[in-house]
């Protein structure tokens, strides 16, 4: 399941026209106002911080991923079911070995910390100011890779850790270069040079982001609304 909805990601990310499966869920500023009040409160909930990256992350890998995407073929229930197989096997013989408790106290936190950071990761690079999102008519995919994902500049620790993910453009462009390949390849590529640079510091700042705003073209916050619910004084 996981390798279907990274390849639709990949072949639909930043279309308006085709959103849905492997994104986050990023309404425009005039969808978000013809909602209800009780579909913008779980939209706003959705885009909660605490909820986005904290509580919701375990739960997306743990159960979400449990089950087969509507429209799943055989190839990919059977994939599931396997891999739940194979899990189910792996967690009862674990506990088997040290102890349910044990296994629990260890596995749970680990799960937490690394689906929250990978969560955020994905996050910050699609969802920042400048970020790259076209009607199908217009959607170009170099674009989309080179403008709507970000370079996300680590530290070389952090680097490490998160295997090269931060050269996401480069991954978008062309997802069957090794990580290990993806720093060479922007170094030697000038095309590169030029895609939108985010830091472990500047990046904090697509929190506040929630909405696309298409005649601005810019990821905005609630608190742009305000300009659009203001009745123009009639003279």
């Amino acid at each position: 399941r996981w390798r279907h909805d990274h390849a639709v990601h990949h072949a639909t990310a930043g279309d308006l026209d085709r959103r849905g499966i492997g994104d986050v869920w990023t309404l425009t500023v005039d969808e978000y106002l013809a909602r209800t009040p009780w579909q913008r409160f779980v939209y706003r909930l959705y885009r909660h911080p605490l909820a986005m990256l904290v509580i919701a992350p375990p739960f997306a890998f743990l159960i979400g991923q449990r089950f087969t995407p509507k429209g799943a073929n055989d190839v990919g229930r059977r994939s599931v079911r396997w891999t739940n197989l194979v899990l189910a096997g792996l967690v009862v013989g674990a506990s088997l070995l040290m102890g349910a408790r044990e296994f629990v106290l260890i596995q749970l936190p680990v799960i937490w910390l690394a689906s929250s950071a990978g969560i955020w990761l994905f996050y910050v690079q699609h969802q920042f100011e400048g970020a790259y999102w076209s009607n199908h008519e217009e959607w170009d995919y170099v674009q989309a890779a080179l403008a709507g994902s970000s370079f996300y500049r680590l530290p070389r620790l952090l680097q490490w850790f998160s295997g090269n993910i931060g050269f996401h453009h480069i991954h978008h462009l062309s997802p069957r270069i090794p990580n290990y390949n993806l720093e060479p390849c922007h170094e030697a590529n000038p095309i590169f040079h030029d895609v939108p640079t985010i830091s472990l510091r500047s990046s904090l700042a697509s929190l506040r982001f929630r909405l696309w705003d298409p005649e601005n073209q810019r990821m905005v916050g609630f608190d742009a609304l305000r300009q659009h619910l203001v009745e123009p004084v009639s003279t």
